[in-house]
């Protein structure tokens, strides 16, 4: 019987795992993959900071799913099939090592993304999958039988089946190809990014971290929780990134114009944190305020946000009155900043939109319309939140469409 030929589109996370995953079910099809650009796993190269955090140490399926502001349902049940702890098998047997911080974000032990693509590279040349860089698939085109022919600027080449990798699009242009094949597609928008307060004094502070921080948008909803990270530009970290990821469509509807609330204790219990003022009071006594600082934040903040209540360089905590008492309990959990626009990275950048999830059966990653067409990664419309939850969907969808069911 003939061998089946199988395109991969894309040189990415998600591309590399479904090639593998097509040769490890499929060890006599011909594998190719494409790669529009010269350079393969890109991503996978700068994320973490070039260390790459392969995935999060969240093995309840559940739990897992929860950490996706888009896709969580339809995850579940691709979970069933590849999660964590799949992942970690997958490449401990293949000699990569990895360990895990107390956030449980999980690392390989090089504490180098080189590893991870080293490792794909040469699993790639082991099962003789062929590799086409600096080649642009032009077209895709469904033909009788149910085959597809693909063309490129070289040559025009009919696949059995294709499975489409492409990362997440910035622009809806990049998704045309696909609507003109009749699937439905989200508007992309971005996720995962800081927000940018411009001319706001609190910039000064470029480096502070608040560890336990709770950051809402005004008027939504919208939450997050976690470090909060003051930056040149504004703020970041895992609290304001989780805070842009589950809010990506709402924000962009706003045009990046809008204000948050943070909360610098962490703390909704209005009667603990008055005991904490109380308890800095009793303690503080005739001590300034600037100099006596009984909350978990920074000196460098507490002295910031002193000034921000309009205390003088001279206020003694003995001598707060009930209403200075309440400027600080609503400066300390209802912190106002305005935010005009944001800051993406590369390292942090996600798309939430793409090919509507409604489009996929999630059993196998195969379009309802084309049965040999399979799509992994993000150019569905699937996203994490920071914590290698990305990473994760890939692996897991790229696992699944390579079957080939």
């Amino acid at each position: 019987m003939k061998a089946q030929k199988v395109a991969i589109i894309g040189g990415g996370a998600a591309g590399f795992f479904s090639a593998l995953s097509a040769k490890h079910h499929h060890p006599e099809a011909q594998v190719t993959i494409f790669e529009k650009s010269k350079n393969l796993l890109s991503k996978v190269k700068i994320s973490g900071g070039g260390r790459c955090n392969v995935t999060n140490a969240t093995f309840d399926i559940k739990s897992l799913a929860k950490n996706y502001p888009r896709g969580e349902n339809q995850l579940k049940k691709a979970f069933s099939q590849f999660a964590v702890q799949d992942t970690l098998d997958w490449f401990e047997n293949r000699g990569v090592l990895t360990y895990t911080l107390p956030d449980k974000c999980i690392f390989p032990k090089s504490d180098s993304s080189q590893t991870i693509i080293d490792c794909f590279l040469n699993e790639a040349l082991k099962l003789h999958v062929e590799i086409k860089t600096n080649t642009a698939v032009r077209n895709i085109k469904p033909i009788d039988k149910g085959v597809f022919s693909i063309e490129t600027d070289e040559e025009t080449t009919v696949f059995d089946k294709v499975i489409v990798a492409t990362g997440g699009q910035p622009k809806q242009s990049g998704l045309t190809w696909l609507e003109e094949l009749g699937l439905q597609v989200e508007t992309p928008v971005p996720s995962l990014f800081t927000f940018n307060m411009p001319n706001n004094p609190i910039r000064d502070l470029m480096g502070c971290v608040v560890e336990k921080t709770i950051v809402k948008v005004e008027g939504t909803k919208l939450i997050g929780d976690g470090p909060t990270l003051i930056t040149h530009w504004g703020m970041s970290g895992p609290a304001i990134l989780k805070l842009s990821a589950w809010g990506a469509r709402v924000l962009a509807n706003k045009k990046y114009d809008f204000a948050i609330l943070v909360n610098w204790l962490n703390n909704i219990n209005e009667e603990e944190v008055r005991h904490v003022i109380n308890t800095g009071i009793k303690n503080g006594g005739n001590k300034k305020l600037s100099s006596f600082n009984p909350f978990e934040i920074t000196n460098r903040l507490w002295n910031f946000l002193t000034h921000k209540m309009e205390f003088s360089e001279e206020t003694r905590w003995n001598e707060l009155s009930k209403k200075s008492i309440n400027k600080m309990f609503n400066t300390l959990t209802l912190d106002r900043y305005e935010v005009k626009g944001k800051t993406t990275f590369k390292e942090e950048f996600v798309t939430a939109g793409g090919v509507a999830l409604s489009e996929i059966d999630f059993k196998t990653m195969a379009s309802k319309k084309h049965p040999n067409l399979y799509f992994a990664g993000e150019i569905l419309d699937i996203d994490g939140i920071t914590g290698g939850f990305n990473f994760q969907a890939a692996w897991t969808t790229g696992f699944i469409a390579g079957k080939l069911k």
